[in-house]
């Protein structure tokens, strides 16, 4: 095998590795801004190439650092990882314009284009861990872009979020090697099967990557928060690419092949449909399109839960599983990049025959999502039925995967109405969005139609019974819709479930505990000035004058601390009683 071939992987995370360094010189910066879609070539060329690359490995650095060779599951997240980077790097170069802040976008863009492909092509526990965090610090540096009060505050709930997975991520990897070596990643299969603690790291290994996947609820909580403030290009890759990374890390961490887990996996499955019925059920009450399709991401990613948790329960089946989650990722990563990009080209200014093209696209992408017949998704969605085949109670999954097309069906509707009622707005402008960020965007939907139609794998979608499969929760949401605008017309309207929903909730609560506290700070002063009364009528002396001084720094400490000091409170009097019964 050529030296090339084995550098290849390298080359392919130096690029944007290269780039990223130059925006140190102010005069290099603009030719870094109309250089970074080529960043990602090197990536896309690893992944088309028809040989395989050779591991490269890197002994001494850190604990022997190893790029893998692209296999199977490597090869298709790196095809959709590197057309996504490139094309939203395309289009960010007009999306930014002459923003002010363009040099931060790019050091934040380019370094977190060099952690996902990094994520992919690691080939070891040290490698995978060290890309991933590069990629999830350097994701809140686009969140933020635009430095408003949503953006901030979803910067913040996204770097806690962020911050507690890869602590949970790194906590299972070192159960996995038993604190010792570095694993190769093709080997930690077989170690989790083999180490005592394989539940327990399936545990930590379901919320710390599921963080990033937001498919596990509550700790979806940050991706309707961030989608929608971040810049178009950057919300493409976080919903597009970016969460696919949490689903890479349950494929190549997870025991599966190696050891059933019947309970995880259907605790795993059980996780993965309620996210797609919540994501559909809370999406289609949003206002902003934006937040429609983050909460469509979160019902996405729960199916291809479901296939991961085929995997746990059944070995024999997880290559098909494996096989099927990644072509259901490609096929989701490039669907919902493009219509997170489209955000950005729908507007007032487009013409007639703009508006058009516009139409046929966001129809097909939507079709696509839905798994409409004949369609991409169609295609992914009958891989994973075949899949649930071999999980426990098949047919009540399968039937539970076909009622969640319906919910997909209103959340496109939705979208799809809230797009064209931008459209309708009054155009601030007469001239169109520049052709930077509608070129790239037809360029990929015009090539995704046109492999759909020559596609020689169509077969088993032209039989009765999968194209019944597609039709029908497509004909029933339909149904749902017209349903929906006869009551409309009628003055009914849907309630309102704000963004982050579960997180809202318990801000709700944090402001009753508040409120808790603050009476009972009230009733500790009025309690402390009854005494000190009786006190002073009584005079029992030293004692009774303690207990009024603790009485006052009671009184103090609640009106200071208020529901964190009763938080503390009642998690310290916890672990008390704990260690009190383990005694």
């Amino acid at each position: 095998m050529s030296a090339l071939a084995t550098l290849a992987p390298a080359l392919a995370l130096a690029a944007p590795l290269l780039l990223a360094a130059l925006l140190v010189v102010p005069r290099l910066r603009a030719l870094v801004a109309r250089a970074a879609p080529l960043a990602a070539l090197p990536a896309l060329a690893l992944a088309l190439a028809p040989a395989a690359s050779a591991p490269l490995e890197l002994p001494g650095v850190l604990l022997d650092v190893r790029l893998g060779a692209v296999d199977a599951v490597a090869r298709g997240f790196l095809t959709f990882t590197a057309i996504l980077w490139l094309v939203a790097a395309w289009s960010a170069h007009a999306y930014l314009g002459d923003h002010p802040r363009r040099a931060g976008f790019w050091a934040w863009f380019l370094l977190a284009m060099a952690g996902n492909l990094g994520v992919v092509l690691a080939g070891d526990q040290v490698s995978f861990y060290l890309w991933y965090a590069v990629m999830s610090l350097a994701a809140y540096g686009l969140i933020v872009h635009d430095r408003t009060d949503a953006a901030r505050h979803a910067g913040k709930v996204y770097l806690i979020m962020a911050l507690l997975g890869d602590v949970l991520v790194l906590a299972a990897l070192l159960l996995a090697s038993g604190g010792g070596d570095n694993l190769a990643l093709a080997a930690v299969p077989a170690a989790v099967a083999a180490s005592p603690h394989a539940g327990l790291i399936g545990v930590l290994l379901l919320a710390g990557f599921g963080v990033k996947v937001g498919a596990v609820l509550p700790l979806h909580v940050w991706l309707p928060l961030a989608h929608p403030v971040a810049p178009a290009p950057a919300r493409a890759l976080l919903s597009g690419a970016m969460i696919k990374a949490g689903l890479l890390g349950w494929l190549r961490f997870l025991p599966l092949g190696e050891l059933a887990q019947p309970a995880l996996g259907a605790a795993w499955i059980a996780l993965g449909l309620t996210a797609a019925f919540h994501g559909a059920v809370v999406g289609v009450t949003q206002r902003d399109a934006k937040t429609v399709l983050a909460y469509s991401s979160i019902s996405q990613m729960g199916l291809m839960m479901v296939g991961v948790g085929v995997a746990l329960t059944a070995p024999a089946a997880a290559p098909i599983a494996t096989l099927a989650v990644v072509a259901f990722a490609g096929h989701h990563a490039l669907a919902k990049g493009l219509l997170f990009l489209a955000t950005a080209v729908i507007g007032p200014g487009l013409g007639r025959l703009g508006r058009a093209l516009l139409a046929v696209g966001l129809g097909w992408l939507a079709l696509e999502l839905i798994g409409a017949p004949l369609t991409g998704g169609a295609e992914a969605k009958h891989a994973l039925a075949v899949v649930t085949a071999h999980g426990p109670r098949p047919a009540l999954v399968a039937a539970l995967l076909s009622v969640a097309a319906i919910g997909t069906t209103l959340l496109m509707a939705r979208t799809l109405w809230l797009l064209a009622a931008r459209v309708r707005e009054p155009a601030a402008s007469a001239g169109p969005p520049p052709p930077g960020l509608w070129l790239p965007w037809a360029a990929l939907v015009a090539a995704d139609l046109a492999l759909r139609l020559r596609d020689a794998s169509l077969g088993p979608l032209l039989e009765p019974g999968a194209l019944w499969k597609a039709t029908w929760p497509l004909a029933a949401g339909l149904l749902v819709i017209a349903a929906a605008a006869a009551l409309a017309r009628r003055g009914a309207r849907l309630p309102q479930v704000p963004a982050g929903d579960v997180l809202v909730g318990f801000a709700g609560l944090g402001a009753r505990a508040a409120a808790f506290g603050r009476a009972l700070a009230d009733r500790a002063e009025r309690v402390d000035a009854g005494l000190r009364a009786r006190r002073a009528r009584l005079d029992l002396g030293g004692r009774l004058a303690r207990a009024g001084r603790a009485l006052d720094r009671l009184d103090d400490g609640a009106a200071r601390f208020g529901v964190v000091g009763l938080v503390l409170a009642a998690l310290f009097g916890g672990l008390v009683a704990l260690l009190a019964g383990g005694a």
